[in-house]
């Protein structure tokens, strides 16, 4: 850090403990205590403290501040740094300027050129481009066009490693990490969304850049600290899904990140970026014994429905959850919903047509479940591995990297493929259930669409007939990605 006078380490009080009694909750957490600087010679004006901007009177917009309880200073959220003008700065923050290395970075294609001007027009937006386009490259290479400190945030831990060993390749320098039970802080360092909303409060001041890999996951009161408590100027969002309201208003990652700025249809991607890909559509049948259960079951649930809207006309499905926990009738009717879910899912039909296409396939393929019970079902019915939530780190590199190698021909997952995992080889997908979100159908998409040679993808959609899965199919098939 450069010399700057004599650094002082100096214990305080949490913000949130003297912000003013409102009815609006309070951005900041109200636990613990925290660290902030204090610079010999000259007082800062305005000062990063636990999430928080403080300063003894407000500069730029007033209605951003509010009083700070106790004191005759003001408190406004860390993310506002921007809107008031860059009060803390490189002069006065904790992030440095570092050299980066670019040689061993992957030259940019020119939509992806694109991609980084128009991200450079406001240096805070979405860059919204389907999976296997090569987003990470694009923020690797604002990363050194920056040159600042820089945190990367990602969903799950196995994306954080993936990134992390990314990042340490492309720019030859030790990474840091802040997630699964580790805390170290270097100048290019990676977190989960997690993590970074639980360290926010003591590092919002040490990166000018943050990249939010998969932004459509910013979202939830405790997620989204790890942008409000962060005075980073710089924003990057990155997503193949973005989130978009009813109305049209911002949503909540567009309003600490920045607007959309660049975005490429898949249908402009497929054969020039992305491998060309065919959705098929297989229908299976309940068994006679599954279908007389599942009727039963429905009978269950329709009879408890019909009741309750006797005495409660706008009765709903929500109301069976809530009542579940103390009404005996409730929770034996959400119980036979779940079920009916259960034998949709594990349908033994859907067995037999996973038979018929591995082995009607040479290419490498890819079994999307939508339960680990159905996933393990899989992996032990065609002795394959699975990969889970719960898979260890080790065992799920072990997989990928056998995978990756060839000396699997198919593998199964239920949840964990769903982004931003490479899986480069897989051109065979296999989904066999889930639920009914467009933003996971194209995500399951994009595990096989990285483009290999010539060769045409193909994504099958194994749907049980005359069950909910048909209407979950539907709602699908309204993403881009499934619309042919």
């Amino acid at each position: 850090m450069p010399a700057r006078g004599i650094l002082r380490l100096e214990l305080i009080r949490p913000v949130a403990e003297r912000l003013p009694d409102t009815s609006e909750k309070p951005c900041f957490p109200a636990a613990g205590f925290g660290y902030h600087e204090v610079m010999s010679g000259s007082y800062q004006k305005v000062r990063f403290e636990r999430g928080g901007l403080v300063a003894e009177e407000p500069t730029g917009d007033s209605k951003l501040w509010k009083p700070l309880r106790g004191t005759s200073s003001w408190v406004t959220n860390a993310s506002n740094n921007a809107a008031l003008g860059l009060p803390l700065h490189d002069g006065n923050a904790g992030w440095e300027r570092i050299p980066l290395q670019s040689k061993n970075l992957n030259p940019l294609r020119p939509d992806q050129m694109r991609a980084v001007e128009a991200w450079e027009t406001t240096r805070s937006g979405i860059l919204v481009m389907p999976t296997g386009t090569g987003k990470t490259e694009v923020a690797m290479h604002i990363t050194q066009r920056v040159g600042f400190h820089t945190l990367f945030i990602a969903p799950t831990r196995a994306l954080s490693y993936q990134l992390a060993y990314r990042l340490e390749q492309g720019f030859g320098m030790r990474v840091g990490f802040i997630g699964d039970n580790t805390f170290q802080l270097e100048p290019i360092s990676v977190a989960t969304y997690k993590s970074a909303a639980l360290k926010m409060e003591h590092i919002g001041s040490y990166f000018k850049l943050l990249v939010f890999d998969e932004c459509h996951h910013l979202g939830g009161d405790m997620i989204l600290d790890s942008a409000r408590m962060s005075a980073a100027p710089y924003r990057l969002g990155l997503t193949a899904t973005p989130s978009r309201t009813r109305t049209g208003a911002p949503s909540a990652a567009e309003q600490l990140i920045g607007p959309i700025c660049f975005e490429i249809p898949i249908s402009s991607a497929q054969g020039s970026i992305l491998a060309r890909y065919g959705l098929v559509r297989v229908p299976v049948f309940l068994t006679d014994e599954e279908k007389k259960e599942y009727d039963a079951l429905g009978a269950i649930v329709r009879n408890h429905m019909a009741e309750r809207r006797k005495e409660s006309p706008d009765y709903s499905w929500e109301d069976v959850a809530r009542a579940a926990s103390r009404d005996a009738e409730a929770r034996h009717a959400f119980r036979a919903r779940l079920k009916r879910r259960s034998i949709e899912d594990h349908a033994s039909e859907k067995l037999n047509v996973i038979e018929d296409l591995i082995q009607e396939h040479t290419q490498q393929v890819i079994i999307f479940t939508g339960s680990n019970k159905m996933a393990r079902a899989v992996s032990c019915r065609f002795l394959i591995p699975c990969l889970l939530a719960s898979t260890m780190k080790w065992e799920r590199e072990r997989i990928l990297a056998g995978y990756g190698a060839g000396d699997f021909q198919a593998i199964v997952a239920n949840k964990i493929l769903n982004e931003g995992i490479d899986v480069p080889k897989a051109k065979v997908g296999i989904v066999v259930g889930g639920t009914g979100s467009p933003k996971d159908a194209t995500q399951r998409l994009g595990r096989i669409l990285r483009k290999n040679g010539e060769e045409t993808a193909r994504l099958y959609e194994v749907v049980c007939k005359e069950t909910g899965e048909e209407q979950r199919s539907r709602k699908r098939r309204q993403g881009d990605a499934y619309k042919r």
